[in-house]
């Protein structure tokens, strides 16, 4: 198991807030719309116009924020998450939309022992919360159909996140609850890399997600010394 009880304990605690725009997940809200960005252009690079009808699966989804304009752009959406707390927030606020999204309270693990697969897996601000982000990606791209789609995003392990990410963020601006990340758990995007091969993948793209304060606004960015995304698919495809 991948899951680390002290991360599902902290989320469990501010689980309520999912939708508050000025809650524990502000920051998560305003990166929301470059995070969704990041799938549409790299899908369409891809030759695959619209989500349309694509099974899609994210992976620690929280309350939901990716999934509802996922399924509003037509998507096949299953979400999961082991904070039941999150599970219960993300089924009612799709409910009362009139969303229809399957939530599911369970892991990347058990659900990978079901053997599903998906066209797109998504699992983003999630590594850095896990046990083992080895077994972690074992079981995230099991899930991954064989000519699939890979994305994810997390923190790069740099002076500039320590800084940014946890200082700043958790404890001078409050944009997240301390305890939120744990540096030492962050990941570069050469470490990323290394452990997707490993596991038959081959990185397509990276980009950073950077803040700028004086517009109070999040861009996509080749800086990928704060936040980045990575997109991956299976290393032996035939694309022609």
């Amino acid at each position: 198991m991948t899951v680390d009880a002290r991360e599902i304990e902290n989320f469990s605690a501010h689980a309520a807030s999912w939708w508050d725009e000025k809650g524990a997940f502000r920051i998560l809200h305003r990166m929301n719309p470059l995070r969704l960005q990041f799938i549409i252009d790299n899908l369409k690079a891809e030759g695959v116009p619209n989500l349309e009808k694509m099974n899609v699966l994210d992976v620690g989804c929280g309350g939901g924020l990716l999934c509802e304009p996922l399924a509003r752009l037509g998507a096949q959406v299953t979400g999961i998450d082991a904070t039941n707390d999150s599970i219960s927030i993300a089924k009612t606020h799709a409910s009362a939309l009139g969303l229809n999204i399957n939530y599911r309270s369970t892991t990347a693990e058990d659900l990978a022992s079901e053997g599903l697969k998906f066209d797109v897996v998504i699992s983003y601000e999630v590594i850095e919360h896990v046990a083992n982000p080895e077994a972690f990606l074992q079981a995230l791209t099991s899930l991954v159909a064989p000519q699939g789609h890979l994305f994810l995003s997390t923190l790069n392990r740099t002076a500039q996140s320590y800084l940014f990410g946890i200082l700043t963020a958790e404890y001078i601006l409050k944009w997240a609850p301390k305890g939120t990340h744990t540096w030492e758990k962050f990941i570069s995007p050469q470490e990323l890399s290394r452990l997707l091969n490993l596991q038959g993948f081959t990185p397509y793209a990276t980009q950073g997600l950077t803040f700028f304060p004086l517009t109070r606004s999040w861009k996509l960015t080749p800086d990928v010394s704060m936040n980045y995304l990575m997109y991956a698919r299976p290393e032996k495809l035939d694309l022609r």
